[in-house]
């Protein structure tokens, strides 16, 4: 009876110092939750900031002013603060909420945001806007490291403005600003913003070295459909592909870049060492590569232009020298996003990816390929070239030459063509080699004739489509599978031997 009397009092204090150090644990953790919330700076970079979300260029081009001397840990942290503010003001103009920019502007800059912000709203109207560039020069940093002032020139800034969800116009606008910043509890606000200058929009007046013929095909390697930069990249895989092209007698080839393959903004090194190994390799094999920026991407949101800026201008300058690069392709068949999400911006887009390139690389000349020979008349000023993809027959191949030649004068590239020969189970009434060997026969007759530059699509037959490019269906893949000159058992075609009688 005593031992059960003891038993029970042990358990009775066990639990009461179980239920008390729940209870104690459970303060403590409210505790921490508030004073968290406490800390204004902490809750801006939960709420709105992460890594890399907003990456316009950024140049410091000045560092000496009259106050102390800017040191490089303070200065980077200022970048990051002011970019925050644009950041979450284009959020504000874009939602029409404005607690985003609490935290990112003092008590009295605020004010007048707050007021353009709730004036939109009461109009139904919306901006969707972002800045691409800033080139700055500091003024002043204040002895005891509270105040900062500087210059920033030659912001370039993109808005659509929309009212009642309806598309009215776009702006693209270089200017100026006077800004001053304070450091208040950890985090620098702006206290003052005044737009100085506004200049003109412009495009590299450098011209494009003279555009060299396109004769080839689109690549990928065999094992390696729509992933070329995979774990099983081999650059003697690369080399015996690139052998068979040149045995062929073609000069050129296209290449794809996945934009979430290389990691968007935060593009992988290891990506950027494998590409620079395949234009090794093609260099070696007397083969110029265009190159197609943004494969898989499909985003266009204003806001996530800094980033896809950041994306190409990384790629562009890591091989933009290189001798066997021919020129750019902006983005593959853009026009197949206009319905989705909206023609206007998918050019926007595009014109201003353009300007990003050139800025970085105004040597090589830029495209965009476009899907049909129609699309390709878009954006024919602002391109070095034109591209179009045809799949149609090759009957109606002159006249889509004529829709764009009645456009503009600038060389045309024949980017995508060719013919499946997927004839069997799931397709009774497609095409077989025969079929194919005709076709391109056909085509170059018509090539003899015309001398027109071209990339047929492709070397080799796939065994593994991705559903992101043929989608689900069987009839719909099999037929992408079987566009090659070479099958699935490494057997040349008829038609390779169409092409290898031409060299």
């Amino acid at each position: 009876m005593k031992a059960n009397k003891i038993t029970y009092r042990i358990f009775l204090i066990a639990g009461f110092i179980l239920v008390n150090g729940f209870i104690l644990f459970g303060i403590a953790q409210i505790l921490n939750y508030l004073n968290t919330g406490a800390d204004r700076a902490s809750m801006f970079h939960q709420d709105v900031t992460k890594e890399n979300y907003y990456t316009p260029k950024v140049t410091w081009k000045e560092l000496n002013n009259e106050g102390r001397p800017m040191e490089q840990p303070s200065l980077q942290i200022i970048e990051q603060h002011y970019l925050d503010a644009w950041y979450a003001r284009a959020q504000s103009l874009r939602s029409g909420d404005t607690q985003g920019i609490q935290d990112v502007y003092t008590k009295n800059a605020k004010e007048n945001l707050i007021a353009i912000v709730n004036h939109n709203a009461d109009h139904k109207t919306r901006i969707e806007s972002t800045t691409l560039n800033h080139d700055i020069t500091l003024d002043f940093y204040s002895a005891d490291g509270n105040m900062v002032t500087f210059t920033d020139n030659n912001v370039r800034t993109y808005s659509a403005t929309y009212v009642n969800e309806i598309f009215k116009f776009d702006t693209t606008e270089i200017a100026s600003y006077k800004i001053m910043m304070l450091l208040e509890d950890g985090y620098w606000r702006i206290r003052h913003q005044e737009k100085i200058k506004v200049g003109k929009t412009s495009n590299s007046n450098t011209q494009p070295k003279k555009f060299e013929t396109v004769i080839g095909l689109n690549y990928y390697p065999k094992d390696s459909s729509w992933d070329t930069f995979n774990t099983s990249f081999s650059s003697e895989i690369i080399n015996s592909d690139f052998q068979k092209i040149n045995m062929l007698g073609f000069k050129s080839i296209r290449i794809f870049i996945g934009y979430d393959d290389f990691g968007g903004a935060n593009v992988s090194e290891i990506k950027i060492k494998k590409l620079i190994k395949l234009l090794d390799v093609a260099e070696v094999n007397n083969l110029d590569v265009i190159i197609t920026l943004f494969d898989f991407y499909g985003d266009y949101s204003v806001l996530d232009w800094s980033r896809t800026q950041l994306h190409a201008q990384t790629i562009v300058a890591a091989v933009g020298n290189h001798k066997a690069l021919h020129s750019w392709d902006i983005k593959n068949e853009p026009d197949l996003d206009f319905e989705s999400r909206g023609e206007q911006r998918v050019k926007a887009w595009l014109t201003e990816m353009n300007h990003a390139i050139k800025e970085t690389d105004s040597i090589h000349p830029t495209t965009v390929g476009w899907s049909t020979a129609v699309a390709a008349t878009h954006l024919v000023n602002t391109v070095d070239y034109i591209s179009f993809h045809h799949y149609q027959s090759l009957e109606s191949l002159p006249e889509a030459y004529d829709t764009i030649e009645a456009k503009s004068d600038k060389p045309i590239v024949l980017q995508e063509f060719g013919l499946s020969t997927d004839f069997g189970f799931w397709n009774v009434f497609g095409n077989d080699e025969n079929d194919q060997y005709t076709y391109y026969k056909k085509f170059l007759e018509m090539q003899k004739k015309d001398s027109r530059n071209y990339l047929f699509w492709t070397l080799y037959d796939f065994e593994n489509i991705p559903s992101s490019v043929a989608g689900i269906y069987p009839w719909r893949k099999n037929k992408q599978e079987h566009f090659g000159l070479i099958d699935l058992e490494g057997t040349p075609k008829e038609s390779y031997n169409l092409f290898k009688s031409l060299d």
